[in-house]
């Protein structure tokens, strides 16, 4: 069984230090997918945007700056507040996003109880996949006793 752990939040797109402006957005987290957090902005366009990153890196970024390239996050205090500021960066574009720390902090904690640090690998499934994936069928017994298809020859040539 999987679990979702979902989170409606509005956040703040910063245009410059005076002027930002509201952006609903939607945190989520799927224990199939326990190493990735996913944000959606409903920016009033017909598709949201979706933004999918590492869960840990989430988590320093609620402590102390991380992060490089496409996706950095820092704590700060805006007007006595504590938020995080995420900065987000691809080929379309780039964004400056204020989300309220409290709120980011408590929908983190739990995912952080959903699947604890160290344990998302037991939550992949990775060797059911694989057992599955190598399980011989019918047809395999067949395939290994066809003798036209054996690397031997019977008459000695090779």
């Amino acid at each position: 069984m999987h679990t979702v752990v979902e989170r409606e939040l509005e956040l703040k797109l910063v245009l410059s230090p005076e002027r930002s402006v509201p952006v609903p957005a939607r945190l989520g987290y799927r224990t199939e997918d326990p190493y990735a957090v996913h944000i959606t902005f409903h920016i009033g366009s017909e598709h949201p945007v979706h933004w999918t990153f590492a869960r840990e890196l989430l988590v320093e970024g609620i402590f102390r700056p991380c992060g490089h390239g496409d996706v950095r996050i820092w704590p700060t205090k805006v007007d006595r507040r504590s938020v995080i500021l995420i900065a987000l960066s691809s080929p379309d574009g780039e964004a400056l996003l204020e989300a309220p720390s409290a709120q980011v902090s408590a929908w983190l904690e739990r995912t952080l109880r959903a699947v604890p640090p160290g344990s998302e690998r037991e939550y992949l499934g990775i060797d059911d996949g694989l057992a599955e994936l190598l399980a011989p069928t019918p047809a395999d017994d067949l395939y290994l006793s066809d003798r036209w298809l054996s690397d031997e020859s019977t008459d000695g040539e090779a």
